[in-house]
């Protein structure tokens, strides 16, 4: 009996600590959702309304599979807009696992850091330029890899990346954690 309270106080615990550390997300935001407004999915997944931790993946109902990598800080070059004291690169491989073909020109990466836009980094010396191929379309069987550069403070702080496949979606992801 004890071993169960227990178990269950340190799950909320830990439930409060991400929220805490990430932010609770909003209705709005639409955090992993999976399907139209109104499908069982969708339903589900919003009520779930869970960020994902870098590294992990995500399915969309559509077939597509995004998967986000852990954050590699870097030091923007001369060259690099905007300027900042520090950036973190996310590499994106996304898998066209549905019967259609992806448009990767639809896809959408956003940043905030504690609720504050943060702007992408274009540093073409070191290879961050964004989606180079963004007329390029997946294939069903396909993947893809396009890496994605935000410009940071120089401490490292909590990010939360969302990510939309499609502007006619409204499925969106949103991963969240320290970088």
């Amino acid at each position: 009996m004890a071993l169960a309270r227990t178990c269950k106080i340190m799950f909320t615990s830990g439930l409060l600590g991400l929220a805490v550390a990430c932010g609770v997300p909003s209705a709005q935001e639409g955090t992993a959702a999976l399907g139209a407004g109104g499908s069982p999915a969708g339903a589900a997944a919003a009520q779930a309304g869970n960020d994902l931790k870098f590294g992990a993946d995500h399915r969309f109902a559509s077939g597509l599979t995004i998967s986000v990598g852990s954050p590699q800080s870097f030091k923007p070059s001369q060259s690099a807009y905007p300027q900042s004291p520090r950036g973190a690169a996310f590499d994106v491989q996304l898998t066209n696992a549905g019967s259609a073909t992806y448009k990767l020109s639809g896809l959408t990466v956003t940043a905030t850091e504690q609720g504050t836009a943060v702007k992408q980094v274009v540093d073409t010396t070191q290879g961050f330029t964004g989606i180079a191929d963004a007329g390029k379309d997946v294939l069903p069987g396909r993947s893809v890899h396009v890496t994605f550069a935000f410009a940071m403070p120089q401490d490292q702080t909590q990010l939360r990346l969302r990510i939309r496949p499609s502007t006619t979606e409204e499925a969106v992801v949103t991963y969240c954690g320290t970088a």
